[in-house]
Parts: structure tokens; sequence; C-alpha cells
């Protein structure tokens, strides 16, 4: 119980603040031995995370699904570039997503994209004001947050910036589009999870770890959006960076 809760506070930070959830997850799992039911437990700690962007921006997503409408294809182009990486790399390439070794690199890219941000200059557009080929530009920013350490949240708000969205909007944009993401990811590891023994037993630490990681990642993403809005993402760089340089010494020893 007190791994699965302890995980799920983890997921339920790294999800939202940009750190890399699927880096430190491998990097903690490892830390703790937790190689059992890793797809279960991934598929109930993504679960609790969605719910809390669905809280958390309930009224854009009233919005979108009434009038703002054109923005639902925009977060179906951006799907597009991870829905083909996670196949591929889910199918030919799993070993990488549970090196802790890849992790510790790609904190460091991390850290490197976070810098980035004190240097992009401020830019106004919305983002019901994109294209449809700058939507898929900002999706192949997440397709590239499926190797763990390289966070999604920290990804995409980069790609947006870049583009020219504002700071609010690059992260709205950036947790809308992680909705159909995750539920994508979901659906790639559903086999796994149909093929575990689950028992009562199983099931408490299961719930309790969803909940804490959705309660977790309430918090989380509304202290991403304040710090966002004060233009002090880069500052996450100092824990990736560390971070980083840590976990691959502990790898190389």
């Amino acid at each position: 119980m007190w791994e699965m809760v302890l995980l799920a506070v983890i997921q339920g930070i790294a999800e939202f603040l940009p750190i890399s959830s699927s880096g430190h997850l491998v990097i903690f799992g490892e830390l703790l031995g937790i190689t059992e039911e890793s797809a279960t437990v991934n598929i109930v700690l993504h679960a609790g995370t969605l719910a809390s962007i669905l809280v958390v921006y309930w009224r854009r997503i009233l919005d979108m699904l009434t009038s703002d409408r054109r923005v639902i294809p925009l977060l179906v182009i951006g799907t597009i570039p991870a829905g083909i990486a996670g196949v591929i790399i889910k199918t030919q390439f799993k070993h990488l997503l549970e090196s802790p070794l890849i992790a510790g690199c790609m904190l460091l890219v991390t850290g490197g994209l976070l810098l980035l941000l004190k240097y992009l200059p401020t830019r106004d557009a919305t983002y019901q004001s994109l294209s449809w080929r700058k939507a898929f530009e900002i999706g192949t920013f997440q397709a590239f947050a499926l190797m763990p350490g390289i966070s999604r949240s920290g990804s995409t708000i980069v790609g947006g910036r870049m583009l020219g969205l504002s700071n609010e909007d690059a992260v709205t944009f950036s947790f809308l589009l992680a909705i159909p993401a995750i539920l994508g990811a979901t659906v790639l590891e559903m086999k796994d999870l149909a093929q575990s023994d689950l028992t009562m037993d199983r099931m408490a630490p299961l719930l309790v770890g969803a909940v804490v990681a959705f309660l977790v990642g309430i918090f989380a993403l509304r202290w991403l959006i304040a710090w966002s809005r004060r233009g002090r993402l880069h500052l996450f760089a100092w824990w990736c960076i560390p971070m980083g340089i840590g976990t691959i010494l502990w790898q190389l020893r």
C-alpha cells in the first residue's frame, strides 16, 4: 500500500509539473524494486491524473464540446504523432521505456527545454487560433515525450510557446492534448491489464493509488498554471538536471 501511495504521489506531481512522470516512475520503481503489474499500475495512476485534468479544465472542455468545436480536430491532429510513435515504441522498443539510464539522460533534455522557456519571446496567440499544421507540430513534441524522462507537459508547452502561443494557452492546449494521449496509452496497455490476475487484496492499493494521484494531480496542475502565469516554469530545470545526473551516475556506478 505504501509503495502504491508513493508512486501515486510521484505520478500526481510529475504528470503535471514539467519533470516527467514516466521518468520518475521508472527511476523510483527501480529503486523500490516494483516490477510486477506495471501495466496495471500505469493504467490506474493515469486514470487518476486524467480525472484531475477533467476537474481543473471542465469549463474549457465544456466550451470545446459546445462553442469551441474547432479545437476537437486540432486535438485529434495533435495526437497523431504520439499515436504512431507509441505503437512503434511499445511494440518494437519497449525495453527503452523501462530503463532508468535512458530516463536519466532524457531528464537532462527536459532540463534544457525548460531553460529554453526563459529565452522565448512572449506571444499572445490563443490555442483556438492554431492551424492544423501547428497543432501537428506541437504533437511531435508530445511524441518525443514517450521516452521516459522527457516531460510531456514541458515539451508540449515549449512547443506551443515556440509556435506563438501565450503562456496560459500553451499550458491549456498541452493538457487538453493530454486527454486523448492518456486515453490512447491506456488502450495500448489494456491487453496487459486483461491478462493480469487481480484479486480484492490487490484492488485496494490500486484504488487508493488512483484517488491519491487524482488529489495530488489537482494540486500540481493548479501549481503549474500559477507558475506559468508568472513565467517561472524554467525553474523546474534545476530539479530535472541534478536528478538526471544523479540517475546516470547511479546506473553507471
